[in-house]
């Protein structure tokens, strides 16, 4: 066995007993979709609920579990969850005044968490560890290299289901504190069901892209429908923070080569992967495709690099200012704040760049417009009106 193996060995132990560990006060954070350690973070709130434990915070980010600080009432009052970029369990509980919100932009994370509060604990989940005794995140680089160097204890999740990546961080043996092994699936979005009006949208905005483009396509149904009208392109390159599925088949299909960035030419970039299982396969060992930290890949000087940058992304409400409201419908809160007004801004700077920002025009049912004169009172202002190039409904783009 040589010495890195017998490290892993002497290190590794069961999510129950890393969470033993905790202490009255911790700051614990992870990472934003595959690489939160679901099983580790529901065994933390197992043991405060059920030991004298007080003061500590649980920092989470699109959460994909109705972890206890969010959702038990005897959990919430010994430990505070506060969400970055939140999913419906984090959205009830912010909205009872049960928990919080950190608000900023995605690529200042890695620097704002450091300066404000280093984490007592850091743990993500990671691809088994290689024959140098080193360990990879896979589909998330994200803020995960500013946390290792930051934190004062590292727990991860070793699982075979990760994928391994090039470009993101890496952390040897030597600096893991604990380890446990767990072979669970990792979390997949549900299929995206395309209706007539995301088809719509996306067909007017495929017609907008010309081959040669670099894409950003943010989360959801209108992005993805983009995304499955661009098979007939030639040429296109992916710079953007989530990749999906539907840029796997552009990959797949040979629509995007990436032959025209400036740089990464021949790679896709991206900050984190979520989607199917199938496109956690696809990016494994695949040299292809780039998972690079988001203080890099969303700041707006990177995306303007690439001429004819695209940008897309949804929207709540846009008023007649144009203004958008990406987060909050009124006062009521929905999520975080990502990289919408980076990628905006640097499509816009970029040379033959344009952004757009879509939604259907209505809201579920036909309601209510999606469009008012201004915003409904409280609203969150994501993007700036004096940001925003293209807005885009089933009935055309303006």
């Amino acid at each position: 066995m040589n010495r890195s193996r017998a490290r892993y060995q002497q290190k590794l132990t069961t999510a129950e007993e890393i969470a033993s560990r905790l202490q009255s006060g911790d700051l614990i954070r992870s990472d934003i979709a595959a690489a939160t350690p679901i099983a580790l973070y529901h065994a933390f709130c197992g043991y405060v609920k059920d030991h004298d434990l007080h003061d500590l915070v649980m920092e989470t980010s699109l959460e994909l579990s109705p972890f206890g600080c969010y959702t038990d009432p005897a959990v919430m009052a010994k430990m505070l969850g506060m969400s970055n970029f939140s999913s419906g369990y984090a959205r009830k509980a912010i909205a009872r005044g049960q928990a919080d919100f950190f608000p900023a932009y995605y690529r200042d994370m890695p620097c704002l968490h450091p300066r404000y509060r280093p984490a007592d604990i850091f743990c993500a989940v990671a691809a088994p560890m290689d024959g140098h005794g080193y360990l990879s995140f896979g589909a998330t680089a994200s803020t995960i290299e500013a946390q290792l160097y930051s934190a004062r204890r590292v727990f991860l999740e070793v699982n075979p289901n990760m994928p391994r990546t090039f470009g993101g961080p890496v952390i040897h043996i030597s600096r893991v504190d604990a380890l446990y092994e767990n072979d669970s699936p990792l979390p997949v979005l549900p299929p995206t069901v395309l209706d007539d009006q995301s088809r719509a949208i996306g067909q007017m905005i495929a017609a907008e892209i010309p081959d040669g483009a670099t894409l950003q396509l943010g989360i959801g149904a209108i992005p993805d429908a983009v995304g499955l009208a661009l098979k007939d392109k030639r040429h296109l390159g992916i710079h953007t923070e989530m990749f999906t599925t539907s840029m796997v088949e552009l990959m797949e299909c040979g629509a995007v080569d990436n032959s025209c960035k400036p740089i990464h030419r021949g790679k896709s970039v991206t900050t984190f992967a979520f989607g199917t299982r199938r496109l956690y396969d696809f990016i494994d060992d695949n040299p292809a495709v780039m998972v690079m930290n988001v203080d890099y890949v969303n700041d707006v000087r990177t995306i303007a690099r690439h001429p004819g940058m695209i940008s897309i992304n949804g929207a709540v409400q846009v008023d007649l200012y144009g203004q958008v409201a990406a987060e909050s419908f009124g006062s009521r809160h929905i999520s975080g704040t990502g990289g919408q007004a980076d990628f905006v801004r640097g499509a816009v700077e970029s040379e033959g760049g344009k952004s757009f920002i879509v939604f259907h025009s209505t809201t579920e049912g036909g309601g209510a417009s999606r469009i008012q004169p201004v915003l409904e009172p409280g609203s969150i202002v994501t993007t700036s009106k004096n940001d925003v190039d293209c807005v885009a409904t089933e009935y055309g783009i303006a």
